[in-house]
């Protein structure tokens, strides 16, 4: 099966603090077809900051 049409692909999450800091996780793309923002732990910034999808 391609990659490109899994239903949970695997995306990146890089920090909005601008410290280059990424998360690994998978998506549900039924669930949340559009890029994915999450409130995680920058351990570079060391506070809670958005993540941004991308791909």
């Amino acid at each position: 099966m391609a990659r490109g049409t899994e239903v949970r692909p695997i995306v990146k999450l890089r920090s909005t603090a601008g410290t280059g800091y990424t998360y690994v996780t998978r998506k549900n793309r039924r669930n949340d077809p559009d890029r994915l923002v999450l409130r995680k732990f920058d351990p570079v910034a060391r506070r809670h900051v958005e993540f941004r999808e991308e791909r």
